[in-house]
C-alpha cells in the first residue's frame, strides 16, 4: 500500500490561461478543464510523500461488522429489477464509506479516476488542445489553438465558430459542455462544424494526449518579470526555478506571480516555489492535528530571487497550495498580495493507493500560515484589495496587474 499526502483545490482540476479572459467563460478543449471550481472544490490535492506516521482515529473499531451491509447485498440481488454488477456495488459502498465521514475532501476514487485525477494534477489532458469561449451572441468561439496542438494541426484558426459537434449543434451549449462533448480517449476522432467568416466548413480531429506546461513566464515594460503558475504540478519547480534564472540574467526590477484562479497542487512545488524568494530556513507552513504540529516547512535556501520587490496576484480561484505560497511570501516579508479574497482550503489530504489500483484520498491535517493562521473557510486578504469587474475583463483591462506594475513601479 502507498501512501501519498496531498493538498489543492481541486476534483479534477480547473486551469485557467493567464489572460483577462478568466471570467468569460474560457475553456481548453482536453486541455484546460473550466468547472468554475466544483461549486467549490469537492477535492484536496497537493503534496506527494511517500510514508505516513499519522495516529490512528482510536475511537473506531478496528474493523467493522459488515453483517448488515451483507443483509442489504443479498436483499439488493434478489430484488432488484435493473442492471448492475457486483464492481459497481462495491465502488458504491467504498464511496459511500468515504462520504460517511461528511467531509467533502474525503474521498474514494476507482481506478479510473484515480487515473484521471493524477492526469489532471500535471496539466495532461485526452483532447485537441484549443481555448474556447463564447462571444457576446453565445456562440462557441475558438480563442486559440494551442501551439502544436491536434487543433493547431487540423487547421482550426483562431475566432472560428464551432456550430456543430459531431452533427450536433452548440446552440445550447456553454463552453464548459462544448470541453465535455469535444474532449475523448486519445487516438479517437471528432467532428466540428466551423464558421468562418462566410465560410461553413468541417474538420476531424484526432484526439491526443495534450500536456500543458505549468509555468508561463514573460518581461513585462519596465523590465517587470511575470511568473504565471495555473498548477502546482509536477514541472511546477523546474519551471519556476528556470524562470527565476532567467529574470536573475535580465536583471528585473521587479516581478509578479500571478496565482490566480490556480486551484492548487503538489505541497513540495509550493515549498520550491516559495524557497525562490525566502532564504534558508523561513517558515512556509506548519501541519496541525488538532493543537499538535506533526510537521513543519521551511524554505530550502535557494533564494535566487530574494530581495527583489515582488508582488502575488489572487483572487477567490486562488486556493491551498496557491494560499500556501501566497501566505508564505506575505508573512515572512518577501511580497505584497494584490487582488481579492482567497478560496481558503486550509486542510492535508493523503492518498492512500489501494491494490487493485482505486484510491483514498482523506484529510489527515490542518495547514497553518507562517504567522500562525488558519485560513480555512476564510482565505488570505490581499494587501491591496482590487476588483476585476466584467467591465473590465470585456474591455481587456487587467487592473489587477495594472496595480501590481503601479506598485512596483514605486519601489
Amino acid at each position: 500500500m502507498r501512501l501519498s499526502r496531498i493538498i489543492s483545490g481541486f476534483k479534477y482540476k480547473v486551469v485557467l490561461k493567464p489572460h483577462v479572459k478568466w471570467s468569460i467563460g474560457v475553456a481548453a478543449v482536453g486541455v484546460l478543464a473550466i468547472a468554475m471550481f466544483e461549486l467549490g472544490l469537492n477535492v484536496g490535492n497537493g503534496r506527494i510523500v511517500f510514508g505516513s506516521n499519522q495516529s490512528e482515529l482510536t475511537s473506531l473499531p478496528s474493523s467493522l461488522n459488515l453483517s448488515s451491509l451483507n443483509q442489504e447485498y443479498t436483499a439488493l440481488r434478489q430484488n432488484y429489477d435493473g442492471k448492475v454488477t457486483a464492481t459497481q456495488l462495491l465502488d458504491g459502498a467504498k464511496t459511500g464509506l468515504a462520504q460517511a465521514t461528511g467531509d467533502p475532501y474525503t474521498e474514494y476514487f476507482t481506478a479510473a479516476e484515480a487515473n484521471q485525477f493524477s492526469d489532471e494534477l500535471n496539466n495532461s489532458f485526452s483532447g485537441i488542445g484549443a481555448e474556447l469561449g463564447a462571444n457576446s451572441k453565445g456562440e462557441i468561439e475558438v480563442i486559440a489553438p494551442l501551439d502544436g496542438s491536434p487543433a493547431a494541426k487540423a487547421g482550426l484558426k483562431p475566432q472560428d465558430l464551432i456550430a456543430t459537434i459531431n452533427g450536433k449543434s452548440t446552440s445550447n451549449l456553454t463552453p464548459d459542455s462544448a470541453v465535455s462533448a469535444i474532449r475523448g480517449p486519445s487516438g479517437s476522432k471528432v467532428t466540428l462544424g466551423i464558421v468562418r467568416g462566410q465560410t461553413q466548413i468541417s474538420i476531424t480531429i484526432t484526439r491526443a494526449t495534450i500536456t500543458v506546461p505549468s509555468v508561463t513566464t514573460k518581461i513585462l515594460s519596465g523590465n517587470i518579470g511575470y511568473m504565471q503558475i495555473s498548477t502546482f504540478a509536477n514541472d511546477t519547480s523546474t519551471l519556476a526555478a528556470q524562470a527565476a534564472g532567467k529574470f536573475l540574467g535580465d536583471h528585473v526590477k521587479g516581478i509578479v506571480l500571478d496565482l490566480r484562479d490556480n486551484p492548487g497542487g503538489l505541497v513540495t512545488a509550493a515549498v520550491n516555489v516559495s524557497s525562490l524568494w525566502l532564504p534558508s530556513n523561513d517558515t512556509i507552513m506548519q501541519e496541525k492535528r488538532g493543537n499538535v504540529v506533526v510537521q513543519s516547512y521551511t524554505s530550502t535556501g535557494s533564494d535566487t530571487l530574494n530581495g527583489i520587490p515582488t508582488v502575488v496576484l489572487v483572487n477567490g480561484g486562488s486556493a491551498s497550495a496557491s494560499e500556501i505560497t501566497a501566505g508564505a511570501l506575505h508573512d515572512n516579508g518577501d511580497a505584497r498580495i494584490i487582488g481579492t479574497q482567497t478560496f481558503g482550503k486550509g486542510v492535508v489530504q493523503e492518498i492512500i493507493n489501494l491494490a487493485d489500483g482505486s484510491e483514498l484520498k482523506v484529510t489527515v491535517a490542518s495547514w497553518y500560515r507562517p504567522d500562525g493562521q488558519d485560513i480555512e473557510h476564510k482565505g488570505i486578504t490581499p494587501d491591496q484589495i482590487v476588483n476585476l469587474t466584467d467591465a473590465d475583463v470585456n474591455s481587456g483591462n487587467d487592473v489587477q496587474l495594472n496595480a501590481a506594475l503601479s506598485y512596483l513601479a514605486s519601489k
